[in-house]
């Protein structure tokens, strides 16, 4: 993947971040091969051995400590994000992220990416045989599904096209703060949030950035994905605002105002991460446009 100079050595002799106009919370560098290095105890010369993917600090999140990271933008191209060390999976350093393995995602298409996942799902929906090995199983989990055309109407088969941007919304920077201090305040996904600094282009470049290997099920190269992020950048303000083991958050500027245009992104939800509705609270996508995409300011996937 194409890179941008990456500022995060200097907090090795620097933790405090001053050199970045910041004011960091004690925290952690994790290189690229999961290993974490508290700064607060490195010497001079100290540093990681392998090239920083992100800082995180060791304490946790709380309501206004996004805006504290907003300076690292504009001095460093540090973008911030809320990393989740919480839950059996741990912090990053325990992911397996996979810097290596991922390509750049100005290299794909976005609609292209949707229309393969779309086309692919329909191909192995409408040509899986009920009574194939693990069915039985799949219904003991999940109950009986829909069948795929109630899980996909009012669209078919055929991909259905991207969604139209939506034309007025609020500042994506702002919403991103608005959401992330809402997701610090308890009561949210994140089990133990923390603040954290990733070298990326923009923000829908993030997973790609650190090499997240959450979608791996579905799709083993994050910049496809990332491809897709950036399109709704465009399209709809969205901003990556935190990362789990394998969920991704994210704010939403200008979300769909109409039924019509939620639906059109709910294919897309669709195809890009199916277990949000196949293994979500709402099992046919009109449901999920309806109670999921409909003027939300927060997108969530969760990939099994």
């Amino acid at each position: 993947m194409a890179t941008l100079p990456n500022p995060l050595p200097k907090l090795a002799a620097d933790p405090s971040g001053h050199t970045l106009g910041l004011e960091l919370p004690a925290g952690r560098l994790i290189d690229a091969v999961g290993t974490s290095h508290a700064l607060g105890s490195m010497g001079d010369g100290d540093g990681p051995g392998h090239e920083p993917l992100l800082w995180h600090a060791d304490g946790p999140a709380a309501p206004g400590g996004w805006a504290a990271l907003e300076p690292a933008r504009r001095t460093s191209g540090l973008l911030p994000l809320l990393i989740d060390v919480g839950g059996g999976q741990g912090g990053p350093e325990d992911w397996e992220l996979l810097p290596g393995e991922v390509s750049y995602p100005g290299d794909h298409d976005a609609e292209e990416v949707l229309a393969e996942f779309w086309d692919e799902y329909a191909a192995d929906e409408l040509g899986a045989d009920e009574d194939h090995p693990g069915m039985r199983t799949v219904v003991e989990v999940f109950g009986e599904q829909g069948t795929y055309e109630e899980t996909v109407a009012p669209f078919g088969p055929a991909w259905p096209g991207l969604a139209p941007a939506t034309e007025h919304g609020a500042d994506p920077e702002a919403c991103a703060a608005e959401i992330a201090g809402s997701l610090t305040d308890g009561g949210s996904w994140l089990k133990e949030p923390r603040l954290a600094l990733v070298p990326a282009r923009r923000s829908a470049d993030i997973p790609a950035a650190i090499g997240w290997s959450g979608p791996l099920n579905h799709e083993g190269d994050v910049a496809r994905l990332c491809a897709v992020l950036r399109s709704w950048e465009d399209r709809f303000g969205i901003r990556v605002v935190a990362l789990a083991f394998d969920r991704l958050i994210l704010s939403v500027a200008a979300p769909p105002t109409t039924r019509d245009a939620a639906e059109a992104v709910a294919a897309e939800h669709f195809a890009f991460c199916p277990d949000n509705i196949t293994q979500g609270h709402h099992e046919a996508l009109r449901a999920y446009a309806e109670h999921e995409v409909l003027g939300r300011r927060m997108w969530s996937f969760w990939w099994d």
